[in-house]
């Protein structure tokens, strides 16, 4: 079997792997190699031909695959390696990663540190249950998403998409463009699950409806989908008979929730959070297996790309730091929870030697919209360290805030994240 050796080996080629390579190369590290299971760099983001990224990381706004061209282009300029239509089979915990492809076969690379950046994938049917025939014409958002901005072909002409996510929402407006009729989105919850620049720019202004409190309770055709009975809901998500009405419709596209590619992870046993389905990690991205980090939506679901590439910065330099002896052994642990309306907080850790910079960022995502509240965070004996006040909340709008590092003391065991009127 060839055996290669490699100082930091990143597993993905998307937005999170090519920014945690190109920062652990800033950061001294010779020898990097990223494996990309897909026949090209860049990830989702090269069937994300719609325009809003980059409005944070580069104060400009760029397409998908403008922002990733610009990644990979600073790649191309280093001697980091990269293996496309690769794929990781298994990782062991003697730092050896095993890996085949159509070229070298199957192989075994031998490392210092794994970055992993494998990105998400999207729920199925399958993990919905619905009822019904197995007809064409039923699929994934994404699916239908590379469809059109890749393969070039239309999935359908008569459209109905359940699930509000940013996803179902773009392509509402894209198979409108293409000359599809969408005749609604559906969403189990009574609120939008996507960014509200999404609802408005894609829904609002091409008179798209949107039913809230609405799901999908059967699917009909043989062959080909012919339509989908809807039904609404209560309160506790079940259908209310009586509610039902069928919509006729040759493609039905899911926008229902993304699941952070982990199969990898708990290989390794890298300890999993249960509500992200992401390895649990400290500010420096660290998994509970010291050698490996992870950043993107493998770690948890990030609503813009320019979250992922910041997060994957971090996880690059902390690397790198790892790698050249820097990066301190875990001594005092400042444990990150969460009280009301918060639906999880990443990192779920800090570790307070390492806590060096002038604040650590954290991630969370509330469980219901709100409007004029507060976001507090306290210590261990309930004294509220840092407060921050915001106009609106949503689910699908993540919320990245900054803790000043100074709050937090060496004793410190645990700081509280909560919403407050």
């Amino acid at each position: 079997m060839k055996r290669l050796y490699y100082d930091i080996v990143v597993i993905g080629g998307g937005p999170a792997g090519l920014s945690a390579a190109l920062e652990a190369k800033k950061n001294g590290v010779e020898k990097i190699l990223i494996c990309e299971r897909g026949s090209s760099l860049g990830g989702i983001l090269e069937q994300c031909i719609h325009n809003g990224f980059g409005l944070q990381y580069f104060k400009e706004e760029l397409t998908g695959p403008e922002y990733a061209d610009r990644f990979i282009k600073k790649v191309k300029e280093t001697d980091i390696d990269v293996k496309l239509n690769t794929m990781v089979i298994d990782v062991l915990d003697n730092r050896k990663i095993i890996a085949v492809n159509h070229i070298d076969g199957l192989f075994e690379i031998d490392t210092k540190a794994v970055i992993l950046a494998m990105g998400c994938r999207e729920r199925t049917r399958e993990a919905l249950t619905i009822p019904g025939e197995r007809p064409s014409g039923v699929m994934t958002a994404g699916t239908a998403q590379r469809y059109v901005n890749v393969e070039g072909y239309l999935p359908g002409k008569e459209i109905v998409i359940l699930g509000s996510g940013d996803i179902g929402l773009i392509m509402a407006r894209r198979l409108t463009l293409e000359g599809a009729n969408v005749k609604g989105v559906l969403e189990i919850m009574p609120y939008s699950t996507g960014l509200v620049r999404n609802k408005v720019q894609c829904l609002d202004d091409y008179n798209i409806p949107l039913y809230l409190n609405h799901t999908v309770t059967n699917i009909h055709g043989r062959e080909r989908l012919e339509g989908v009975t809807i039904a609404e809901v209560d309160k506790q998500l079940k259908a209310i008979p009586g509610s039902e009405k069928r919509i006729k419709c040759d493609t039905l596209l899911l926008s229902v929730g993304l699941i952070p590619e982990n199969e990898l992870s708990k290989k390794i046993n890298v300890q999993l959070d249960p509500v992200t389905k992401g390895p649990i990690v400290d500010e420096k991205r660290r998994t509970s297996v010291p050698w490996i980090f992870a950043s993107g939506n493998v770690l948890h679901v990030h609503d813009v790309v320019d979250n992922v590439t910041m997060e994957s910065e971090i996880a690059g330099k902390a690397a790198a730091e790892y790698i050249n002896s820097q990066l301190n052994a875990r001594k005092k642990r400042i444990s990150v929870t969460h009280g009301d309306n918060i639906g999880y907080v990443v990192p779920q850790f800090i570790d307070f030697d390492d806590a060096a910079e002038k604040s650590v960022r954290l991630y969370m995502r509330v469980k219901h919209p709100d409007r004029d509240v507060s976001i507090v965070v306290k210590d261990n004996g309930g004294k509220v360290i840092a407060n921050f006040s915001k106009e609106a909340v949503t689910p699908g709008s993540m919320l990245a805030l900054p803790v000043p590092a100074n709050l937090l003391r060496s004793d410190l065991d645990n700081i509280d994240i909560s919403i407050i009127k």
